[in-house]
């Protein structure tokens, strides 16, 4: 279950995804690698800051070894 109203500029995990584009697994991710950080909400139901999920989406991520790339070297 989704939260049913949050203040403006919370995201939810879903809308943070829509938000920059990307799947709910990859805002995760960003928690997990320190890109992004958790405002409130329960374990399961993390909200973030809408400036902080933007700032993630555009902050260079870093690279691991064997890691596909999208745009040649």
């Amino acid at each position: 279950m989704e939260y049913l109203s949050l203040p403006p500029g919370q995201l939810t995990t879903t809308t943070a995804a829509l938000a920059c584009g990307v799947r709910p697994a990859t805002i995760r991710d960003w928690v997990r690698r320190g890109l992004l950080t958790r405002i409130g909400g329960t374990p399961k139901r993390p909200i973030y800051r809408l400036a902080d999920v933007l700032a993630a989406r555009d902050r260079p991520k870093p690279t691991r070894a064997g890691q596909r790339r999208d745009h040649p070297a």
